[in-house]
């Protein structure tokens, strides 16, 4: 047994217990928080602006600060970006995380010194997590991969800047890395093909223990890896025993990643975020997140289905449901107040709160108002994938066909297969047949003649990669939004199909 094995168990078992603590009373957690942030930015120029100095509650807090996007907050940001202190938090923020929206052009993502490092220790904690439960602490003494963005940050302002990945290179403490891989080197190499070779010349001798990284990203590495050895992954790094993942739903690609490892290895879901660490998976046992109600953030949620109205509900954590999706809000000591990240979840405990990534707010398909989600598609097509065995996928997405060139409208799914399906007619007839019992909406549009079934558009090897290449968001935390609600990417995808 290594020093750090040795060391990890005392410490799991005290972080746990530190987790069951503020865990097992998240109302008082959360005010508690909530007058925090109040006190701390009474004094910022944001706080001036919204009458900090005359909220008490949280009612208060609600008809003083209303739910806003990036574009809402955009001239805060502004002024930050040219050096300005105490705009948002007090202080100057310690990094700005660029990040891409789709109608903000990059967006900066302000992290103060008093939430840097949260998204490290929510990380570390995540780990501690698995080996309090499992008492699995031996691959910590071997080498550790997260694939992700160059580490390499600009000034603007005096402000580091740079991806969210690449900041939290940073915040690995010394003592981690020296098994840590990649090397720092190859780690700033931009280009996520060339970078992807080094990382494999690093890594090969290497004894992999655990990896990390978007679940795409990772088959990539994988199959890179494949090509090279004609292994399966387990023969190339026989002690990997820990697979952390987070940004997507990670059963779309499970399938074939396993086999592409050529055994069972334990995975722990991460949530993290630019905006914040929000939550983690604690449990082998358990698909819940834990919501991190200690992490500097004050949460509010607002019923997806009433999201839009002009005045919709918003609720604290105490006044949530169960099994009813919610679009995340929340308020930081980062300085983000009443910001929608654009997430919705869904709540499946309350002792203690644990929650599922369903979608995205504004990712959905409701060309005739049947409001396809995010978790529909994905559970529907996970649904039809254990019904055919043989088929492997590599990355999908899903969009209407409102003007066909004949016959009525249809959702479109661009599939790229790793094994197609022994009969796709009816892989298709079936998808369509989960999506319908998932969704009575679009139940009642296929059985009103207004939609006929979906149709899958099979697409040529690597055309995901060519796509995200040719956008300039191969690798790193970058994603295939699931669902749109226009032909946009599916008119660039078009061109890659069989």
């Amino acid at each position: 047994m290594g020093i750090r094995s040795a060391m990890a168990r005392p410490f799991a078992a005290y972080v746990a217990a530190q987790t069951r603590r503020w865990s097992s009373m998240p109302g008082e957690v959360q005010h508690n928080t909530f007058k925090y942030l109040i006190n701390e930015a009474g004094k910022t120029v944001f706080g001036r602006d919204h009458h900090f100095s005359s909220i008490h509650s949280y009612d208060d807090f609600k008809k003083l600060v209303p739910v806003r996007d990036y574009e809402d907050l955009k001239p805060y940001i502004e002024r930050m970006l040219t050096g300005e202190p105490d705009i948002l938090w007090k202080g100057k923020p310690a990094y700005l995380a660029k990040t891409s929206g789709t109608t903000s052009g990059t967006k900066y993502i302000p992290i103060s010194n008093e939430s840097k490092y949260s998204h490290f220790i929510s990380a570390r904690n995540s780990t501690l997590a698995y080996v309090h439960e499992t008492g699995n602490a031996a691959f910590l003494d071997g080498n550790l991969i997260f694939l992700s963005g160059s580490p390499e940050l600009e000034d603007i302002a005096g402000i580091k800047t740079g991806r969210l990945s690449g900041i939290s290179n940073h915040l690995v403490p010394g003592y981690l890395r020296t098994n840590q891989k990649p090397s720092y080197k190859t780690n700033c190499i931009e280009d996520w093909e060339e970078k992807l070779e080094r990382i494999i010349d690093e890594t090969l001798q290497a004894r992999m223990t655990l990896i990390s990284g978007i679940p795409p990203w990772v088959q990539m590495y994988f199959d890179r890896i494949q090509a090279r050895t004609g292994k399966r992954i387990k023969d190339v790094f026989p002690d990997f025993s820990v697979f952390v993942y987070g940004g997507v739903n990670f059963e779309p690609y499970r399938v074939r990643l396993e086999e592409s490892i050529g055994k069972k290895v334990d995975s722990i879901e991460t949530y993290p975020a630019s905006e914040g660490f929000i939550a983690y998976q604690d449990s082998q046992y358990d698909p819940g997140l834990l919501l991190l109600l200690n992490n500097g953030m004050f949460f509010e949620f607002v019923p997806t289905e009433e999201y839009f109205t002009k005045n919709p509900p918003r609720l604290s954590i105490e006044e949530v449901e169960l099994g009813k999706n919610y679009a995340l809000i929340i308020n930081s000591n980062a300085g983000l107040w009443g910001y929608s990240i654009g997430d919705t979840v869904k709540f499946i405990s309350k002792n203690p709160y644990k929650l599922l990534v369903t979608g995205r707010i504004k990712h959905f398909i409701s060309a005739f108002g049947e409001h396809v989600i995010g978790e529909e598609v994905e559970k529907a097509l996970r649904l039809t994938m254990e019904q055919f065995p043989e088929v492997e996928l590599t990355e999908f997405t899903v969009a209407p066909q409102v003007t066909p060139a004949e016959g009525m409208p249809y959702h479109e799914w661009f599939i790229e297969f790793a094994r197609k399906p022994d009969n796709p007619e009816r892989f298709a007839l079936t998808l369509d047949q989960h999506l319908r019992s998932l969704n009575v909406y679009y139940d009642d549009l296929i059985a009103g003649n207004i939609l006929r079934t979906l149709v899958i558009s099979p697409l040529k090897p690597n055309s995901f990669i060519e796509y995200m290449k040719s956008k300039g968001k191969l690798g790193g935390q970058n994603k295939v939004p699931r669902l749109s609600n226009d032909r946009t990417i599916a008119g660039e995808l078009t061109r890659f199909r069989v």
